[in-house]
């Protein structure tokens, strides 16, 4: 577990020098293989739990900024970082399928 953890770290630390917060959440909440849906949204569908997704997901939205709100009945986390707005959604769409989407923007630009 330490391992992981250790590598969830440098893996953080990494892509923080870029600023890419929506890769960082889909790389950290189980390796979700990402792909752009628009110029500012990534999204992802992976056979995690909807619950072990939506610790991770929260977890490493606290570590990266601010939540501002969470809902995990809905799926929906707003949150900042730096001045960056993010927002991540979780929907399942089988019983062993969950699909991860992030949306970033800073100054209502996107920002991925």
């Amino acid at each position: 577990m330490k391992k992981i953890g250790s590598l969830i770290l440098v893996i953080l630390l990494g892509l923080n020098l870029c600023g890419c917060v929506p890769l960082i959440i889909g790389v950290a909440v189980g390796g979700v293989t990402m792909y752009a849906v628009s110029k500012d949204t990534i999204q992802g569908d992976t056979d995690k739990s909807y619950e072990a997704l939506w610790d991770a997901a929260v977890r490493v939205c606290r570590i990266r900024g601010s939540i501002k709100n969470q809902d995990e009945r809905m799926g929906t986390i707003d949150m900042t970082a730096d001045s960056t707005r993010v927002w991540v959604r979780l929907s399942r769409i089988t019983r062993a399928t969950t699909r991860l989407r992030v949306s970033a923007r800073k100054y209502r630009m996107p920002n991925i």
